[in-house]
C-alpha cells in the first residue's frame, strides 16, 4: 500500500479557502444595475424633503451601495468566514463613526453661541 503525499492530504476547508471563484459577468451586470438604480434612488431621494431624515436616507443609500460593492467587487460574498467577519467589524466600526458624527451634529445648539 502506498504512502499518501501529505501535500495533497486536505480537508475540505482548505481546498474551499485556496480555490478561487468565478463569477458571471451576469452577477457584475446584476450589480452594476442595482448600483445604478441605487444612484437614481439618492438623485431622487434629494428632491424629497423629508426634514432632518435627508441625510440619514442618503447615508443608508450610500451603505446599500457600499456593501454591494464590498460583497461582489472585493469578492468578500466568496471569502471565507474570517474574511466576512473582518470586513464586517470595519463596516460596523465605520457606522458606529457615522453615528457618533450625525450624533454630534444634531445634538448641537445651532445659533445660540
Amino acid at each position: 500500500m502506498a504512502k499518501a503525499n501529505p501535500a495533497h492530504d486536505h480537508d475540505d476547508l482548505h481546498v474551499a479557502e485556496d480555490a478561487h471563484h468565478i463569477v458571471s459577468p451576469r452577477a457584475y451586470l446584476l450589480v452594476y444595475v442595482s448600483l445604478l438604480v441605487a444612484t437614481g434612488l439618492t438623485v431622487g431621494a434629494a428632491f424629497v424633503d423629508l426634514g432632518p431624515f435627508n441625510p440619514i436616507l442618503a447615508l443608508g443609500i450610500a451603505c446599500f451601495k457600499g456593501v454591494l460593492v464590498i460583497l461582489f467587487f472585493m469578492h468578500v460574498y466568496y471569502s471565507s468566514r474570517l474574511m466576512k467577519l473582518t470586513v464586517g467589524a470595519g463596516f460596523f466600526t465605520f457606522l458606529v463613526l457615522i453615528m457618533m458624527t450625525l450624533s454630534d451634529y444634531m445634538s448641537r445648539s445651532w445659533g445660540l453661541w
